[in-house]
């Protein structure tokens, strides 16, 4: 079984193919570089260059694998949640697909992407509790099977890969901001700066970043003489600091609320044997470390992606859609592409969160 998978709903184009023996057969992908110049992805710039790029990132799948289109059965792509104007390229491209080849059409959701990506490389079985990190998205869930979850928490204002960015930007680091920040958190003192942790004595699993992320701005303030940011004087080691004690920080927030998580699944799943970790986030080395300690201390295995494959890409989707596909789930033509999508959609809308499901 070969399943064709897409992935356009931010501001990477790619495409893999995967098969049922966990093998990826051919892969593509671009990441878009005009959005640096604004600090942060334009919606418009990034649909429109899917638009530009999603054909030609087809062929490169493709090319050296010795396959063609016929040779697939299934196409899949990302169908929401994300900016909606790139789901739309990706979507409208596999359908257009499904019908030229007679082939079936199956949407994935962005997260499940995530959610799954780490059974490729590893011997995960279900249930498993996850930590889903990215720039878009911060929850707790039990993965109980495919197209099955459990939300035990979520964060009610900022994701904590949107907290890098933001910091990274008040720094001068530019964007991406995770990498500079995980980077530069090395050389520095974790304990210079006391930053406050959110939510970290309330008994749910719930997360919350903005006010660490208020918190690093200003620190950052009176290193200006007027009280701007964009007037700030920063020593190279004072960066450092500023940067370790946020990853510190915001690495403990995590990990405080995945124990709590942990006890919950422990009880509830006595099977679930994998703590999992998966979207951009899951790419820090120091949170990895961390999660492996927390997994090792509670006698669960901890899990996560490849590094490169924690970040956007074809192969998440191509393995979510193969993974769905074998258990019958295949999509009609008339599905509408969604900016919203929450893997959990019975979980209750979190408090504070603006009435939003996360």
């Amino acid at each position: 079984m070969i399943v064709l998978g897409i992935e356009s709903s931010c501001d990477e184009t790619a495409a893999a193919l995967v098969n049922d023996k966990k093998e990826i057969l051919g892969e593509a992908l671009l990441s878009q570089e005009e959005h640096k110049a604004f600090g942060g992805v334009v919606p418009e710039i990034a649909a429109r260059s899917h638009l530009d790029h999603i054909d030609g990132i087809l062929e490169q799948c493709f090319a050296k694998t010795g396959l063609t289109l016929k040779d697939i059965d299934a196409v899949a792509a990302a169908s929401g949640p994300g900016l909606i104007g790139g789901v739309v390229v990706g979507v409208m491209t596999a359908k257009a697909l499904s019908v030229a080849l007679d082939k079936p059409f199956v949407a994935v959701n962005h997260l499940e992407g995530h959610a799954l990506a780490a059974r490729i490389s590893n011997d995960v079985t279900f249930p498993y509790l996850l930590l889903l990190v990215s720039g878009g998205h911060c929850q707790i869930l039990v993965v109980k099977d495919v197209g099955q979850y459990e939300r035990l928490g979520t964060t009610i204002d900022d994701a904590v890969g949107e907290a890098f960015d933001k910091v990274a930007k008040m720094l001068g680091l530019g964007y991406p901001g995770g990498p500079a920040v995980e980077k530069l958190a090395a050389t520095g003192d974790e304990t210079r700066f006391t930053l406050p942790r959110p939510l970290i004595g309330t008994p749910d699993c719930n997360l919350s970043f903005s006010g660490l992320k208020t918190a690093v701005r200003k620190i950052v303030e009176t290193y200006s003489p007027d009280g701007e940011i964009a007037h700030a004087y920063i020593p190279k080691q004072d960066i450092a600091d500023i940067c370790a004690c946020f990853q510190y920080t915001a690495t403990e927030c995590l990990c405080r609320k995945l124990e709590k998580a942990v006890a919950y699944f422990k009880q509830k799943y006595p099977s679930g044997r994998n703590i999992v970790v998966s979207g951009g986030v899951a790419s820090n080395t120091y949170l990895r470390a961390k999660l492996q300690k927390l997994a090792d201390d509670n006698g669960l295995i901890f899990a996560a992606p490849p590094i490169r494959f924690c970040t956007d890409n074809g192969v998440m989707i191509a393995w979510a859609g193969l993974e769905r596909f074998r258990k019958g789930f295949v999509s009609p033509l008339d599905f509408k592409p969604r900016p919203r999508w929450p893997l959990d959609a019975d979980a209750p809308k979190a408090a504070g969160a603006g009435g939003v499901k996360a």
